[in-house]
């Protein structure tokens, strides 16, 4: 038997955060990712991460509203993912992302969401999110189409947090020339 995939976090500014993620076939492969994913989302301590955040232009993204291994009831895996409509009241919620460690931002979402995706099994299903589990969707769903938390700042919160997101730019810089003095 092979080892379990294991993923490290994908950090801002990285490139393929930026790009669009890609459709994925339904397969044995696909379900051990999102294994994988929900592995790496739980020792990352998060509610939702999406594949890009894992390095990979992929349309999955996995959440548990309880962020604990321990509740699997919580858990869904969202397979090319599309979504239909964003309604109801919009809500203003302090969000943090796995891709921008210790930075938070208010950001303003509508209440509701109603998405089509496929399970990891290749059953298509059309679902209304509401509350915080189609706020963890309209996140996640976000790093598919390449937009970031930085993109939904407010200039007060990006003047906020402006050192911690040139911290992960220089980092993000060093890690790129100590990659390129290996080559």
């Amino acid at each position: 038997m092979s080892e379990p995939l294991e993923y490290d976090l994908t950090l801002f500014p990285d490139p393929v955060l930026r790009k669009r993620a890609e459709p994925v076939a339904v397969d044995e492969g696909l379900r051990e990712l999102v294994r994988a994913m929900f592995r790496r989302m739980y020792a990352s301590e998060g509610v939702g991460l999406a594949a890009p955040q894992v390095g990979l232009k992929q349309r999955v993204l996995v959440l548990n509203e309880h962020g604990e291994a321990e509740r699997p009831e919580g858990e869904l895996a969202l397979i090319n993912p599309e979504i239909l409509a964003r309604e109801g009241e919009p809500t203003v919620y302090e969000e943090g992302c796995l891709s921008f460690p210790g930075i938070y931002a208010e950001v303003t979402r509508p209440a509701r969401c109603r998405v089509r995706y496929q399970d990891p099994d290749g059953n298509t299903h059309e679902t209304e999110f509401e509350g915080f589990v189609a706020r963890i969707v309209q996140h996640e769903y976000d790093h598919l189409e390449g937009v970031l938390l930085v993109d939904r700042m407010s200039a007060a919160d990006k003047h906020q947090n402006r050192l911690a997101l040139e911290e992960l730019k220089a980092r993000y810089a060093k890690k790129q020339a100590k990659a390129a003095a290996k080559r």
